[in-house]
């Protein structure tokens, strides 16, 4: 098949009649000139040209019922509308939007610092088009040719729901400091929201993952297992490789590790959306998403995880629960409660917990209770929990030992009075 013939064959599929800016009439003489062209077409690629330049925009699209690790994409548009009913005010809420308006987006780029040295040379995204998920690539032929590489992507893009991995410090930052060097020519680069996955990843593997580093979290937790892929960090040798070569079969590998990151985002989204939301119930994560939600200032939501953790939790996440559902009684002022619980939780925790779990014993029975007797037990038990452990030194034993002088003349002053 001719160049012409398949370019007509892409017209409608990548959709290059909807632009509206002034892009100049594309010529099969003017596309027989890019190096390799063809090999761009046999891999999903047809050129956008602009301002006497041009970029390559790829596109693949995948059925909505397709399966990326845990999840099929379908999942998100029920996770979608399990927000849209929840009363749950929260920084990866996607209440008020559709499925279709989240905007999944990742770059690659020729160094992992920030500042003008460092060019994008891909920018990558995904979403919902009707009963498909469309990942669409915008490639950078050469260093100079960014022109047509912003125009095409920021004509296209929703940028109001941008959800990415680490983009708030990394590629929306990236992106702002490349566009200024081409803004008088392409559109202006909006304000956008955004949702970043990496904090919220952090948030609840940090103490299960050694790193969490998005193909970790795709191995360890999302079930996403990758074949014959290249390493991120390869990515600027490959494309400086192929500036000079022109052969652009190095890069396609590139390009497939940006397509799987891309696709990885739409699963994690469900699997933090299904773990904040709490739609299978007590998981391990929920001690974390109780803390999560206790940071926000959601009380409520967080002393129900923490109830919910009390039931079906495991022996640690329990004890771990109910120390910290303790501090929410003793806000609430619901001391009897809050010193039971304490009690219990001074037996059976590890050595750590056993010890804040006597000091604040301790503190009851000082101010809330007046018994001063058992408040210098605690204190004492606890100090010998810290003597045993070794912990000699620091703040916590130095105002322990303060506590016990204290208690040790109120009792004092007791005995004598009567």
């Amino acid at each position: 098949m001719s160049i012409k013939n398949k370019l007509n064959r892409m017209k409608n599929h990548m959709n290059l009649e909807k632009h509206t800016s002034p892009i100049e009439v594309i010529d099969q003489k003017e596309n027989e000139e890019i190096p390799y062209f063809e090999k761009w077409l046999e891999n999903d690629a047809v050129s956008f040209h602009f301002d006497g330049d041009y970029c390559f925009i790829r596109e693949v699209r995948y059925p909505i019922n397709h399966k990326h690790g845990l999840y099929a994409f379908s999942e998100l548009k029920k996770v979608v509308k399990e927000w849209n009913h929840a009363s749950l005010e929260h920084p990866l809420s996607a209440k008020g939007v559709k499925s279709e308006d989240l905007f999944f987006f990742d770059t690659e780029t020729t160094g992992l610092g920030g500042g003008a040295g460092n060019t994008i040379f891909l920018l990558g995204y995904a979403y919902f088009e009707g009963e498909e998920v469309v990942v669409k690539q915008h490639i950078l032929p050469q260093p100079g040719s960014e022109i047509p590489l912003y125009q095409s992507f920021l004509e296209n893009i929703n940028y109001e729901t941008l959800v990415t991995y680490n983009g708030k410090s990394f590629d929306w930052p990236q992106l702002k400091t490349r566009h200024t060097l081409v803004k008088e020519h392409v559109p202006k680069l909006p304000e956008f929201g955004h949702f970043d996955l990496y904090h919220a990843s952090r948030r609840l593997w940090r103490n299960k993952l050694e790193r969490v580093k998005l193909s970790a979290v795709e191995t360890d937790i999302l079930g996403v297992h990758r074949e014959d892929d290249i390493p991120g960090y390869l990515a600027p040798m490959i494309y400086f490789d192929f500036v000079e070569r022109k052969n652009p079969e190095i890069l396609f590998g590139i390009m497939k590790h940006n397509e799987w990151d891309i696709l990885s985002l739409i699963t994690l989204y469900i699997h933090l959306s299904r773990k904040i939301l709490q739609i299978d119930g007590y998981t391990e994560e929920s001690m974390e998403i109780a803390r999560w939600l206790d940071y926000l200032g959601k009380k409520e939501e967080s002393v129900e995880t923490y109830q919910k953790i009390l039931e079906a939790g495991s022996e640690e996440d329990r004890i771990m629960a109910g120390h910290a559902l303790a501090f929410q009684k003793k806000k609430l002022k619901q001391f009897n409660e809050a010193l039971d619980i304490w009690k219990e939780v001074a037996l059976k925790g590890n050595v750590q917990i056993r010890i804040q779990a006597q000091i604040e014993c301790a503190k009851l029975y000082e101010h809330q209770f007046k018994e001063v007797g058992h408040a210098l037990k605690c204190s004492i038990i606890a100090h010998q929990e810290m003597v045993r452990e070794g912990i000699t030194q620091g703040k916590k034993q130095l105002e322990l030992e303060k506590r016990i002088r204290r208690l040790e003349k109120k009792e004092d002053s007791k005995d004598i009075s009567v």
